[in-house]
């Protein structure tokens, strides 16, 4: 399998792990209505059962941000605490490393979420009584760690969140966004293998919340932990996210890169949802990279160079080396007098520097300014300067349309 947890049935491994929120008869009719495809309203009015999440299968690789996002009462906190077992499944299995949780007794289950998950809240959940410090190494604490080896990591993962010189504060004294730091110091102090993030910026105000966005970020690029992150807001989501799995109404809508979902909304539902998001801010470079229609080399011959670019209506072609290397651009006025002269290759006398790079992950907005300004496209380039393709202006304007819906 890959991936650390895939939410499943226990005889078939496609097929969802549902929770019913109900018991004995009311749970089972709730449940075999869910399979013929009748809708949870109408399977709590039936049954007087509430289908939680039911239709959702998914792994998540080692290392991913893994984002769920819906709106409120879509399911995404119920699933979340399914994966860590606070919730128990109505049926079905949930893996890490291909072993069920639900075979888990007690003692195996604290050493899951003492060793291998973390959860960090939307509310803080932390310890008033105690000091900074001593909440971020308090998962620790319950492991049994030294003082001093728990004192040392709760020193570091503080630093990691800028909080270091908070260590002998109280929580009281701390901003809001400055207690999320805690908590998510704390679950970076625990070292475990796992964070599961429930809505933990929900409650910041916009700008700490976009601090704590651009925190997780850079720690999530140099950490490389794996995290199921949830949210609300979509572009957060797209922000944070490898991928993405929306739910609708405890059921799973799609899951993509947010690319992908932005490109190919799997329904109107989703394509609502993404109506409204700055795709400027989302997609980049390599979203939206066409194949060069023309390259030449410098031992082309200019009139045949010629007649390409009239093939291809274009007034202008990149011009690289062996190594893919641009080395600069040919245009059509000069190829036109070296063909009425009979010269048999382009020199680099002839190339002009007219022309812009990049690199693939940037974002459109650095992009908008550059695009269509000259006689090539914009060029991507890797770090050796090789070309990897352009960025035609009409593939921007077609990536920033928003797609129609039915």
């Amino acid at each position: 399998m890959s991936g650390w947890a895939r939410e499943r049935a226990a005889d078939d491994p496609l097929r969802p792990a549902p929770k019913v929120f109900g018991s004995g008869p009311a749970a089972t009719e709730a449940l075999n209505l869910a399979r013929d495809g009748v809708a949870r309203a109408e399977v709590q009015q039936r049954t007087g059962a509430t289908l939680a999440v039911h239709d959702v299968s998914f792994d998540v690789a080692p290392g991913e941000l893994f984002v769920v996002m819906g709106l409120s009462g879509s399911g995404k906190s119920t699933l979340v605490r399914l994966l860590n077992r606070l919730i128990e499944p109505s049926e079905g299995s949930i893996e890490i490393d291909g072993r069920d949780l639900g075979g888990l007794g007690d003692a195996d289950l604290r050493e899951l979420r003492n060793r291998r998950m973390s959860m960090v809240f939307q509310h803080f959940a932390l310890l008033p009584h105690r000091t900074v410090a001593q909440n971020a190494g308090y998962g620790l604490q319950i492991r049994g760690v030294s003082d001093r080896e728990r004192r040392e990591k709760a020193e570091w993962a503080l630093d990691q969140v800028g909080l270091a010189d908070r260590a002998d504060a109280y929580p009281g004294q701390l901003s809001g966004g400055m207690q999320q730091r805690v908590g998510l110091a704390r679950a970076l102090a625990s070292d475990t293998d796992v964070l599961l993030m429930d809505e933990p910026y929900s409650a910041l105000d916009p700008l700490i919340r976009r601090d704590m966005q651009a925190l997780l970020a850079r720690l999530q690029s140099e950490l490389r932990k794996t995290i199921v992150f949830i949210t609300h807001d979509l572009n957060e989501a797209i922000l944070l996210g490898d991928r993405i799995l929306l739910l609708k109404d405890g059921a799973l809508v799609q899951v993509g890169t947010g690319p992908e979902i932005l490109a190919a909304p799997a329904d109107d539902y989703v394509a609502d949802f993404v109506s409204d998001v700055d795709r400027t801010r989302v997609l980049t470079a390599q979203d939206v990279i066409r194949e060069p229609r023309i390259v030449v080399r410098l031992d082309d011959r200019p009139s045949d160079v010629l007649a390409r670019l009239g093939g291809a209506e274009a007034n202008g072609a990149y011009v690289v080396d062996d190594e893919q290397r641009i080395v600069g651009v040919i245009r059509d006025d000069w190829l036109a007098r070296a063909a009425g002269n009979g010269t048999v290759s382009i020199s680099c006398d002839g190339l002009t520097t007219d022309f812009l790079t990049t690199e693939s992950d940037r974002p459109l907005i650095d992009l908008l300014h550059q695009v269509g300004r000259h006689v090539v496209p914009l060029a991507v380039v890797d770090d050796e300067r090789r070309l990897l393709g352009v960025v035609p202006r009409a593939a921007v304007l077609a990536s920033l349309a928003a797609p129609s819906r039915s």
